[in-house]
């Protein structure tokens, strides 16, 4: 039972292949800890998602170790690195704690998030949810938190079949957008132990 992270960053990368269209977009991303298995996977899956599609590049890439303060740290400098921000179209991170923090960057370099630049994330975590009411995050995925529900399911289908379950069972990764009405969302989420 677990989640498919190379999907997570493949349906990231979908959504804002799907977004942006054919215009020109260089992307910046915010990896998770060099070296662990959902920044690989997650990195995996975004670029499958923007193979074959030349007018998304990823101009820059920085571990931001999964936190909010590095998340920040490393988008300062991309904003620097990229003409003050100007010749960013998107960000990309591997998780919502370090979107955050980017979102902050961005603000602070007089830019808007959600809008000059995309905010793509994944965790679905409450904090990008309110970011997203509030027009500064365009998408993020969720990393179900909710595995007993289908472990459960298969282990009721073994006890009543004797047919052993699947070797792997793949949560829904569900995207989440400002047409999911965040608030609600962050309504919901805030006191789960994010």
């Amino acid at each position: 039972m677990t989640s498919d992270l190379v999907h997570e960053g493949k349906v990231a990368g979908d959504f804002l292949v799907k977004t942006v269209g054919d215009k020109k977009c260089n992307v910046v991303e915010l990896q998770g800890t060099t070296g662990s298995s959902p920044a690989i996977a997650r990195k995996k899956g975004f670029e499958e998602a923007l193979a074959g599609h030349d007018n998304l590049k990823i101009v820059r890439s920085q571990t931001g170790d999964f936190t909010r303060t590095k998340g920040k740290e490393v988008m300062e400098s991309f904003l620097k690195a990229e003409n003050g921000g100007k010749d960013i179209c998107a960000l990309y991170a591997h998780n919502d704690d370090m979107a955050v923090g980017a979102i902050q960057a961005i603000k602070e370099a007089g830019l808007k998030p959600g809008k000059d630049i995309l905010v793509v994330s994944i965790d679905a975590v409450p904090d990008i949810f309110k970011a997203m009411s509030e027009g500064e995050a365009n998408a993020t995925v969720e990393l179900t938190p909710n595995m007993a529900g289908p472990a459960f399911d298969a282990l009721e289908a073994y006890l009543k079949d004797k047919k052993a379950p699947a070797k792997w069972i793949q949560t829904e990764s569900k995207l989440y957008t400002p047409a999911d009405e965040p608030m609600k969302v962050y309504e919901e989420k805030k006191g789960q132990g994010y």
